[in-house]
């Protein structure tokens, strides 16, 4: 795990798995299409998201919007991307804390293509829990969360403190 290609292999691999998702979806689905996966719990739900998760922003009009969803992904992959790789921060961080970062970065560099080529991020997961129910979300999404859970489980882990002095 301390090899840099092994966090590059996996941010790629997510946003190779994430193109195909939404490909898939948007070839085979129009917008609003809704498919009963499991009915009353999992749907593939086509909706094209022009704002940032869970639909934040999506009703915000101008390029100000727009700017500030890509300019916050950049920043976000660069600060990612340095924490990655700069000399030393293999030797520096656990395992999980490279494999969060590492799909944490796919997830943000899927989602930014969307934003960047087509103006809206394509979502198609939705899920309800009883009358609640979820916002839909994409692959991209998903490894975010799963990147941010891996982030929180390598600080309970790990015990990672602030130096005293």
């Amino acid at each position: 795990m301390r090899s840099p290609w092994v966090p590059a292999a996996i941010a790629a691999g997510v946003v190779v798995v994430d193109r195909i998702t939404k490909l898939y979806i948007q070839a085979a689905y129009s917008a609003r299409d809704v498919t009963k996966v499991i009915p009353g719990f999992f749907y593939i739900d086509h909706v094209e998201n022009p704002g940032a998760g869970f639909g934040m922003l999506a009703d915000s009009q101008g390029i100000w919007r727009e700017v500030l969803l890509v300019g916050v992904s950049v920043v976000v992959m660069a600060i990612i991307a340095v924490m990655l790789w700069r000399p030393g921060a293999g030797a520096a961080q656990s395992g999980l804390m490279r494999i969060g970062l590492a799909l944490i970065l796919g997830g943000a560099a899927g989602n930014l293509w969307d934003r960047i080529f087509r103006g809206t991020v394509t979502d198609f997961l939705q899920f309800f829990f009883g009358q609640w129910e979820f916002p839909s979300f994409n692959a991209a999404d998903a490894m975010i969360t799963i990147g941010a859970g891996l982030l929180i489980l390598d600080l309970l882990l790990t015990g990672h403190k602030e130096p005293k002095g």
